[in-house]
C-alpha cells in the first residue's frame, strides 16, 4: 500500500510558477512509476506528466510540454511538478498517482494509488 499526499497548490497569476510536491509513504516508492494528473471543474481527469522509477525517463502532455517539469527524489519518497509560465487553463485540482507496473503510462487506469489532490488556480 502506498499513501500519497500532495502539497504546494495555491492561487497565482498568469505567468507565475508553482512547485507541487507529493510525498509517498512506505519503502517501495522507488519501485513505482509516478504520475501527475489534473481535473478541472466539469471535465475528466487528464494526464499531465509521468516519470520512471529511476527518474531517467519522463513524458508530458502536449499542453504542458516545455512549461512543466516532473522530477523525483527517491531518498525523500517525493515526486515534484515544477510548473512555469502558468496559464488560466492550467487551473485544476492536481493529483499525484503511483503505478506498480513498469513503463510510463498516461491513462488513469494504469495507476494503483492516488493522492487527495491539491488545488491550483491561475488568474488572468
Amino acid at each position: 500500500q502506498v499513501h500519497l499526499v500532495e502539497s504546494g497548490g495555491g492561487l497565482v497569476q498568469a505567468g507565475d510558477s508553482l512547485r507541487l510536491s507529493c510525498v509517498a509513504s512506505g519503502r517501495t516508492f522507488s519501485n513505482h512509476v509516478m504520475g501527475w494528473f489534473r481535473q478541472a471543474p466539469g471535465k475528466e481527469r487528464e494526464f499531465v506528466a509521468t516519470i520512471s522509477q529511476s527518474g531517467g525517463s519522463t513524458y508530458y502532455a502536449d499542453s504542458v510540454k516545455g512549461r512543466f517539469t516532473i522530477s523525483r527524489d527517491n531518498a525523500k519518497n517525493t515526486v515534484y511538478l515544477q510548473m512555469n509560465s502558468l496559464k488560466p487553463e492550467d487551473t485544476a485540482v492536481y493529483y499525484c498517482a503511483a503505478r506498480r507496473g513498469a513503463g510510463l503510462w498516461t491513462g488513469t487506469g494504469g495507476y494503483n494509488y492516488w493522492g487527495q489532490g491539491t488545488q491550483v488556480t491561475v488568474s488572468s
